[in-house]
This record gives structure tokens, sequence and C-alpha cells, in this order.
């Protein structure tokens, strides 16, 4: 494998992409830091325990993962692409188990690791985009058979519905745009692509409707509480007409609306600290929202982390932001274009579809454009497993231009 790096022309490396990922490190560095400083949380840890100090580890640890990744041919990769699946679907199933898998918040996405939490569904996104491409490359008059397309749907529907049972609505979504990108890239019949987004927009209106409106009493699968009270923040649902009885004391009815401030808080600070920022912010360790806790604790370092950018950086910081993960997103769309065959341009496209989707939706649930889902900003958001997958990713973009091929 040494041999082979010695070979391999480095030049050929996107230099806009390295100097975008550098860029993107140097926010997360910063504003993870300045996030945690004045954390109570994190008051009595030790040094090796404190977040931005954990985030050094994961960005060294996941830039060496991505170089060991393009010492060989993404072609190469490929061929175990399958049994990578498969271990993603083991983890996405372990992490069920109890005696295996970490409760947090009511849900259960985690293994424990002891210094560190593990969240398969993160991993599995990249085992599926890998193993998804590797099925599409096939000649694009297969996708034409009815036996493929259900083949296809059943890659995409597995891991999309043990993510779901976590439950991890947020995550097991981003499966959705990734793989109708891969979809329509690869050549799938334009009916099927429309009867599936056709399907994906019946079901949501489908949730929308059995949360909303249909009796407690009739449903014979519950949402989970904090989930339903997520989409009624989002929408601006009132508490008291959903839970208080017709009946209801003001004792009540007060109690209820209560909850509904409480609930609501995390968006509304959020929003604050986005409009408080101006044009060039408060300063470095300088935000309001986030020094005094306005911004809560737990959430600051990882959901909303472009809060606390967009308040100390203000518009220019934020606008920064967007820029160099534009740039990302064009360097990974130029890669997809310029590949030399069907895997190379299906495995561009899918991590390119996967990382806009999740940078669209958590800077838009900073601004109430989405509702809040948990999806972490790509190598912004402190977390390992969000940060791995995402050097992962660009690791993987960097080897399909490396070993171009031509027909």
């Amino acid at each position: 494998m040494l041999e082979h790096a010695f070979n391999l022309d480095w030049k050929r490396l996107d230099r806009w992409l390295l100097l975008a990922l550098a860029g993107l490190m140097v926010f997360g560095l910063l504003f993870v830091y300045s996030a945690t400083r004045s954390n109570d949380l994190f008051a009595s840890a030790s040094l090796l325990r404190q977040p931005f100090v954990k985030q050094v580890v994961f960005y060294i640890g996941g830039l060496i993962m991505a170089l060991v990744l393009c010492l060989r041919d993404y072609q190469q990769w490929a061929r175990w692409s399958y049994v990578f699946y498969a271990l993603g679907i083991i983890l996405l199933v372990a992490v069920l188990i109890p005696a295996i898998g970490s409760e947090r918040y009511g849900a259960r996405r985690w293994i424990d690791l002891g210094i560190t939490q593990f969240q398969p569904s993160e991993f599995a996104k990249l085992f599926f985009i890998l193993a998804f491409a590797q099925f599409l490359s096939r000649p694009e008059e297969e996708l034409r058979r009815r036996n493929i397309r259900l083949k296809a749907l059943a890659l995409l529907g597995l891991p999309f519905g043990l993510v779901l049972l976590e439950p991890d609505l947020g995550s097991a979504l981003m499966f959705l745009p990734t793989a109708l990108v891969m979809l329509y890239i690869a050549g799938a019949p334009r009916r099927f692509l429309k009867r599936l987004v056709g399907g994906a927009a019946a079901w949501v209106v489908f949730v929308l409707i059995y949360v909303f409106f249909v009796p407690a009493a009739w449903k014979p699968v519950q949402l989970p509480d904090y989930q339903k009270r997520r989409l009624m923040v989002y929408f601006g649902a009132d508490y008291v007409k959903q839970y208080a009885p017709p009946n209801a004391t003001p004792a009540e009815k007060s109690r209820w609306r209560a909850l509904e401030r409480q609930d609501s808080y995390n968006v509304r600070q959020a929003m604050i600290s986005v409009g408080s920022g101006g044009l060039t912010g408060k300063g470095w360790q300088q935000g309001i929202q986030n020094v005094h806790g306005y911004l809560p604790r737990g959430v600051a370092h990882n959901d909303f982390i472009f809060s606390v950018i967009a308040e100390e950086s203000g518009l220019l910081g934020s606008a920064a932001v967007v820029v160099l993960y534009t740039i990302i997103l064009l360097a990974g769309l130029r890669i997809a274009t310029q590949a030399r065959d069907r895997l190379g341009k299906l495995l561009a496209a899918g991590i390119v579809a996967l990382l806009f989707s999740q940078v669209f939706v958590n800077i838009g649930m900073n601004i109430r454009l989405m509702p809040v889902t948990g999806v972490p900003l790509p190598l912004l958001s402190y977390g390992g497993s969000s940060i791995l997958m995402a050097l992962l990713a660009i690791g993987l973009l960097q080897n399909i231009r490396l070993h171009q091929r031509l027909r």
C-alpha cells in the first residue's frame, strides 16, 4: 500500500476542495471552543474530555482515514460495498438492542464506547452510497426491469426503516434525496422517479394528518411525543387545542402553554442568535446568547453551532461558511461530471446530495425554515461519527479524482 501511495499523482488532488475543508475545520474548532468554554457541563472535565480537544482528535483521525481511503482505487473499495452495507445494517440492528444501544432523549441511536459515543446511522449513510452506487452502475437498460428497481428500493428501505425505528427521523430522511439523485444520475425511468417522489410526498402528508388530525385512541402506532411536539412547534400548532380536553381548567391550559413555550425555546433562541449578529457579529466568545446560556448548553456546540457562528461572526462569517460549503459541493459536482465511469459518477453525486441535504436541513432549522430534527452540520457540529463520515465522504471524492480512468 505504501508503494502504491508513492505512485499516485498527489498533484491531482482538488486544491479548492482541500482549502474549503481546511476553512470549515478552522471554523469548527473556533466555534466549538467558543460554544463550550463557558458551559457548566464541561467546567469540571479534564482537558482531554473538552469538546474542542475531542474535535481535534476527530479531525486528525478522519483525515488519516480519508488518506488511507485514497490509497486504493474506489473501484476496489466498491467490490466490498455490499460487505460494508451489511456491516452498516448489523450496526443499525445492534443499536436497537437495549443491552448495546445507549438511550438518550427518548431515542436509541448511540453505542457507548466509554470515551465517546458512536452513531451507526452516520456510517450507514456512506455505506449505503457505496453499495447503491455499485448496484446502479450496471447498464442503464437493466434499470428498466421491474425486479432491478424493486431491489434498489429494498437497498434503500432497509437502512431507512431501521434508522426510523431508533427513532431518528432526520437521519432517515437524508437517505431519500441521496437515493433520488443517484437514481436520476443512473438513468432510472422518469416515470419510476415521479412515482417515487409522489410516494414520498404522500407519506409526508399522511404522517402530518396522522399526527395532527387522527385521535390518539384510533392510532395503533404512536409517534414519539417529542417528535410530535417538534412538528407542532414548526407548524405553530396550538398545544391547548392539541392536548387539553374541552373542559380544561385555566390552570391546565396555562400548563400546556408553558410546555409550548418550553418546546419552542431552542428555536426562538437560535433565531435570536442568528438575527442579533448583524454584519460583523459580536466577536468571538462574545455572543450574549451563547455565553449566558440563552442558547441551551446541550445543543449550542452541535445542532445549533450555526447560530453561534452567526451571532459571533455575523452575516460575513455565516456567508463565509455557506461559501465554503458551496466550494465543496461544486468541487464534488465537477468530480462527478469528470468521472470516467458510472460508478465514480454515482458515488460523487450521492456524496454531494447527502452533504447538501444535511447542510440545508441544519441551517434551515437554525432559521426555522426546517423543523428541528437533530441533523448535524457536516464538519462544524461537534460529534465524532458525523465528522468521520464527512471526512471519509470527502476522501472518497478525492479518491475518484485521483483514480480517474479513461473509458
